[in-house]
């Protein structure tokens, strides 16, 4: 099917483009009304069941045939828009939580935990989610599926993927109301970690701590 086809029949809210496209933007528009901060009591259970949605597309996406597009080189979209302020909110919202640590490739044997930022996570997706966007936009349906499906394998699946396990590790250990291990010392700027284990700052941080200004209640 031609892209001019598949733009055609994007009216159908049956579509698969239409479907991965309203999933897409749903995902774009709530985490950047959450970096706002207008609701902090809710931005975590938020971004879990934002990022989980998404993840529901990516899923479709990756459970697809290899979609091909019309062209052989991509057609320029422009510069990606800038996601330093985006980020730099995400960052303070999010401050007692954001770093966390991560095996990067499960499949790879002996890899360390590295350690990595939900802003820093939520940022890489949102930009490889706006580029496919404007493809879409631009009436290129088959070019931003496309690159859904291919960013999805490559880059922001796994990143989407690991940012859930966060959120939800996070939740998991306030509604449980059990203590977190405190990653204040940790650096996701540093140019190695332990041959085996990440280290970790002395000390504990209990869940009820977190929970207020993150919009969480343990359970009773």
């Amino acid at each position: 099917m031609s892209d001019a086809t598949l733009h055609a029949t994007a009216q159908n809210p049956d579509d698969f483009a239409v479907q991965i496209a309203d999933q897409v933007e749903s995902f774009l528009v709530a985490v950047t009304e959450v970096a706002r901060g207008d609701e902090p009591d809710s931005a975590v259970p938020f971004l879990l069941l934002e990022v989980s949605q998404l993840l529901l597309a990516g899923g479709r996406l990756g459970a697809h045939e290899d979609i091909v597009p019309d062209e052989r080189y991509e057609p320029d979209t422009g510069p990606d828009a800038d996601v330093d302020e985006l980020r730099e909110n995400l960052a303070r919202l999010l401050d007692p939580i954001d770093v966390y640590s991560e095996v990067f490739d499960p499949y790879e044997p002996r890899k360390a935990a590295v350690p990595a930022r939900i802003s820093d996570d939520l940022t890489d997706v949102i930009t490889d989610l706006r580029h496919g966007m404007a493809h879409y936009r631009a009436g290129r349906t088959t070019e931003a599926l496309w690159w859904w499906q291919f960013s999805y394998f490559s880059n922001w699946g796994s990143t989407a993927s690991a940012t859930l396990r966060a959120l939800q590790s996070v939740v998991a250990h306030v509604r449980l109301n059990q203590p977190l291990e405190e990653l204040d010392g940790l650096d996701t700027d540093q140019a190695a970690m332990g041959d085996e284990t990440l280290e970790f700052e002395a000390g504990r941080v209990m869940a009820e701590e977190i929970a207020e200004p993150l919009g969480m209640r343990p359970v009773k």
